[in-house]
């Protein structure tokens, strides 16, 4: 244990420097993102890159150097990559300084707010209500501490905290301020050795990147025994080692989807930065798919409909009393506990501190809604009218807060108690102290925005459910007048029935505001929370969205998905945008590499057992892949795009990539059984097999385009020219045979007059009415 350290004075400048010199200082934060060097890594050292370096090799034994052009286009697709990810990592890394909390020590005698890296060992560190213990300690001195250790325990209950106990890194301060001085730092923390979840965000899952991942993992087991065997084959047949080596590698390089994977991580890492530009932190890139596919959002009141900035509105006394006597009673509780949420700050703002010293104190927590000090003639209580009394006040104190709460205020009872116990026994009811919060001036256009998108907006507030009601009706806040008082329900209620009934839920405590969202999980919907303070925490933890204010409890940021450095609800409007545009495209465009891979796969297997040759070879792919897939996916991914995500991603994908894949194995065959009979040389068959293999992704990409707009249409029309010049002017570079022949086009021309029947036929009857009835999951 180290050596105790003087709470009023803390460490002097001088002790600091000898802690760091002896290497007793914290190590900084864990980066949200990957670094260079492993960004560098993981798009460069994977399988199908692997894959690709082997063919090369192979396909550079041949001599047919042109067919290595395809090693290019995987370079240049890597390349710029790593290149975004680089990009979005810098701004990223920008923002989540931007996005640390300080935190507060007392160094020669002085408050000082330093970095979380700066602490070391014997520091005296501040907390209060709402942070998180960054490192290990011991209390020193505290006003009514209590710690949430449930990170670290699993226990959500608040244990008090005296003189002399631990406190752990990764718990929760829910009530009360402490002095604590620190015991273990960096590595040797107790959340460190626990590699604490909390702490680094939770380990949000994407379906799309776990889909994408499950098809690259079945082409893994399909790809090589397959390529092998084809490869043999061929061999065995022929015994042409040039022949075999380009027309397997050409099979194997279509069955890769790998522009489908870069896209997918560069898409996201793209869309984290421009949520950065929009001071919108990402701590985790699945997240954004996650809010993509959000239908309800959880809110506060206070940060959300309102801005939280709170102000005395007037004082109402009662029996013997003054309203001097409210205001003075008020100030004593909060100038004793010293707290500096909103509420204390409002009530600290108007009244000034009647310097009354307490004997003993208990904090405001989320569970209790009250808070109270002992003083040498009495005990005073102020909290929520509910929880400080129950339903034993007077018909018109209770009308009164009813005739407030439905103007909007937030009403705190005042009262003098014969002891601080939990049941708060023999009350006298001092006065009400009235409380106004400003509306934010974008509150409704926020949730008229929302209610467009299709996303059910719920209000989750400690606040009396009137109040928290009418300041909705104000906001234009759909169903406002659906309100329940969470304090008349009991624990074994149906919280499901709840969740679909009410939109306003009013004096919710922690535990009930996990079980609601919980519930609303458990009837289907996916479920974003925002919060900005400890009390929240649970409820962020059980959502599958956590989105919290830069102004909140670092109890909050530290397991959120989105932090909003601005604290403004109104950036959601882009990050949900945002989110389903960059999900949506994705799903989208992957229809377009999927086309190659199923066809690839087909073919190839089918190829082992036909007394054929496979009759493409890569350097004819090359061309077709980057033109009429790669190049168009690019620019269709920047598309706006904000139909909300509702998940079935292989149902959409082969409902359009099927039917083209088995309209290209048709007329694959169809042609290569033309060689057979007529005796076409092998160039002529594979120009004109690569060449409905761009008709048909041609079509393919002119379903998913619409609808079309200029750019689209002007996109069109160019991939269109350049196909054209590749295919019958710039062919041989390509090994494209002369297609200008009229013998072949009698051949060729029919074939591609078909293809849009025969594609629409397929998509049609194969697509919507067989693939889109199965379960893809």
């Amino acid at each position: 244990m180290s050596k105790a350290t003087d709470p009023q004075t803390g460490l002097t400048a001088a002790q600091v420097a000898a802690q760091i010199t002896v290497g007793a200082k914290n190590t900084a934060l864990k980066p949200l993102t990957d670094s260079v060097q492993t960004i560098v890594i993981q798009n460069t050292l994977t399988l199908f890159n692997f894959i690709n370096l082997a063919l090369g090799v192979l396909i550079f034994t041949t001599g047919s150097y042109t067919n290595l052009l395809f090693l290019g286009v995987a370079i240049v697709n890597t390349a710029i990559g790593t290149f975004q990810e680089i990009r979005a990592k810098r701004k990223l890394d920008a923002m989540s300084i931007l996005a640390e909390t300080p935190v507060t020590v007392r160094r020669d005698g002085q408050e000082q707010a330093i970095s979380q890296s700066d602490l070391v060992v014997g520091d005296i560190l501040l907390l209060h209500r709402g942070d998180q213990v960054p490192v290990d300690g011991i209390v020193v001195a505290t006003i009514g501490i209590e710690a949430d250790e449930s990170p670290l325990t699993g226990e959500s209950d608040a244990i008090s905290k005296s003189v002399g106990e631990p406190l752990l890194s990764g718990s929760f301060i829910v009530a009360g301020t402490a002095a604590m001085q620190v015991t273990a730092v960096g590595e040797a923390t107790f959340a460190a050795k626990l590699a604490l979840e909390a702490k680094q965000g939770q380990d949000t899952q994407s379906q799309l990147l776990a889909t994408i991942n499950r098809i690259i993992k079945i082409l893994t087991y399909i790809l090589i025994p397959l390529g092998i065997a084809l490869f043999v084959v061929s061999m065995v047949r022929r015994g042409a080692y040039n022949r075999a080596v380009l027309t397997t590698s050409a099979a194997v390089i279509g069955m890769i989807p790998e522009g489908l994977v870069l896209l997918t991580n560069v898409a996201l890492a793209v869309s984290a930065r421009n949520l950065a530009n929009k001071r919108v932190l990402v701590r985790a890139l699945p997240a954004i798919e996650a809010l993509a596919r959000v239908d309800t959002i959880c809110l506060d009141k206070t940060g959300t409909i309102t801005s939280g900035h709170l102000q005395i509105d007037h004082l109402q006394a009662f029996g013997p009393h003054t309203q001097d006597a409210v205001a003075q009673a008020a100030a004593a509780v909060v100038y004793a506990l010293n707290d500096d949420n909103e509420t204390a700050m409002a009530i600290k703002h108007a009244y000034p501190d009647p310097q009354t010293p307490a004997q003993a104190t208990v904090p405001f927590s989320s569970a209790r809604k009250w808070s109270g000090a002992t003083f040498a003639d009495r005990s005073l209580v102020i909290g929520a009218p509910e929880f400080v009394f129950g339903d034993t006040l007077p018909s018109q104190v209770q009308a009164q807060i009813q005739t407030a709460a439905s103007a909007g205020l937030r009403v705190l009872v005042v009262a003098q108690a014969a002891a601080l116990t939990a049941a708060l026994p023999a009350l006298d009811l001092i006065g009400l102290v009235f409380i106004a919060d400003e509306l934010r001036p974008t509150a409704a256009d926020t949730f008229r925005f929302f209610t467009t998108q299709g996303v059910d907006l719920k209000v989750i507030s400690g606040d009396n459910p009137v109040t928290v009601a009418n300041v909705a009706k104000q906001a234009q806040l759909p169903h406002a007048e659906a309100y329940v008082d969470m304090t008349t329900i009991a624990d074994d209620a149906d919280y499901q029935q709840l969740a679909s009934t009410y939109t306003v839920f009013g004096r919710v405590t922690p535990a009930q505001k996990k079980r609601l969202i919980a519930a609303l999980q458990a009837l289907g919907h996916t479920v974003a929370m925002t919060g900005d303070g400890v009390n929240d925490v649970l409820a962020l933890r059980q959502s599958d969205c956590a989105i919290a204010m830069a102004s909140g409890a670092e109890a909050a940021k530290s397991i959120a998905d989105f932090v909003l450095l601005d604290s403004n609800f109104d950036a959601l409007n882009g990050v949900l945008n945002e989110g389903r545009r960059v999900i949506n495209n994705i799903e989208r465009v992957a229809s377009m590499y999927l086309v190659k891979t199923i066809f690839s796969v087909i073919l190839t297997a089918i190829f082992v057992f036909l007394p054929l040759d496979y009759p493409i070879i890569p350097i004819n792919l090359t061309p077709v892949s980057a033109i009429a897939v790669a190049i168009p996916s690019f620019f269709l991914t920047l598309e706006p795009n904000f139909d909300r995500v509702v998940g079935q991603f292989m149902q959409k994908v082969m409902t359009i990539a099927a039917p083209g894949a088995i309209a290209i194995v048709g007329y694959t065959l169809v042609l290569t059984w033309g060689e057979y009979f007529f005796h076409w040389s092998f160039n002529a068959t594979s120009t004109m097999v690569v060449l409905m293999i761009a008709i048909i992704e041609f079509h393919v990409l002119f379903l998913v385009a619409r609808p079309f707009n200029r750019y689209k249409s002007v996109m069109m029309v160019a991939l269109l020219v350049i196909l054209f010049g590749i295919f019958f002017i710039f062919g041989k570079p390509f090994s494209l045979a002369n297609l200008w022949r009229f013998d072949r086009f009698i051949i060729y021309g029919p074939l591609v007059a078909s293809s849009l029947p025969v594609y629409v036929f397929l998509q049609e009857f194969l697509g919507k009415r067989i693939l889109s009835k199965i379960n893809w999951r």
